[in-house]
């Protein structure tokens, strides 16, 4: 495995006496593309919260690059290198798909709007939004709506990207367009763990897998593997893979 970029030690997080993340411990190398699935109530984007700092845990540690971020607020957490999207696409609705990117790029990087603005219309050029980078976000059909959730993820030149099931709801065109454009990210540097119930995609552009099943992780492995395992299966027992 590549060196750590992320790691996760022991990580906690109950809710009363429900337990959404249990002890979890995972180790994310620079530059990789880990895929997680569960079923839904698993703790999967609670463990993003956790990594992202929008939750604080109970127990265990958060370390980037070998530093310790575990008390870090989110926004420290953003500028060390940590950019994630959302289930469902969150954009500033009044705001231009151009002005979206750029309140990442200004704050991220801490430049200007004029430093900012050729490194946002490459981003938008690289998730397809260049064309769009006008018109307001509230007006962008789904796909782009979750292309704009990557571009300001982007915009904020992040080392680790998580990814929130950003394939739910597109057609299946659309989820290879997605795809595509996931392994482009990738192979540009950017490590990804992306958390998808469309499985088929996840596998497309990840080459290692988790499998989360109350807040713990039951299978990590090759796709194939993980995917082939009885334990996953069970979990998965009447489920569309």
């Amino acid at each position: 495995m590549q060196a750590a970029l992320l790691e996760v030690r022991g990580l906690t997080k109950s809710y009363g006496r429900l337990c959404v993340v249990d002890q979890l411990t995972l180790r994310v190398g620079a530059g990789e593309a880990l895929g997680i699935v569960g079923p839904n109530g698993a703790g999967k984007t609670t463990l993003f919260s956790l990594i992202a700092g929008a939750v604080a845990a109970d127990a265990g540690a958060v370390l980037l690059s070998g530093r310790d971020i575990t008390a870090l607020p989110p926004e420290a957490r953003v500028v060390s290198g940590i950019a994630r999207t959302h289930q469902i696409p969150k954009p500033f609705a009044n705001l231009s798909v151009f002005e979206n990117a750029l309140v990442g790029a200004c704050f991220a990087r801490k430049l200007s709007e004029r430093e900012a603005t050729p490194l946002v219309a490459e981003v938008l050029r690289t998730t397809g939004l260049l064309s769009r980078a006008g018109r307001l976000a509230a007006s962008l059909p789904l796909l782009d709506r979750k292309r704009l959730e990557l571009a300001r993820a982007l915009a904020c030149a992040p080392r680790l990207l998580l990814l929130d099931e950003i394939a739910g709801g597109l057609t299946l065109g659309e989820c290879q367009e997605l795809v595509a454009l996931v392994r482009d990210i990738n192979v540009q540097g950017v490590a990804i763990v992306w958390i998808e119930h469309v499985v088929h995609a996840l596998i497309s552009a990840t080459r290692r897998l988790v499998a989360m099943n109350f807040g713990r992780i039951v299978a990590d492995g090759a796709p194939s593997q993980v995917m082939a395992s009885r334990e996953v299966r069970e979990i998965y027992l009447g489920a569309t893979l």
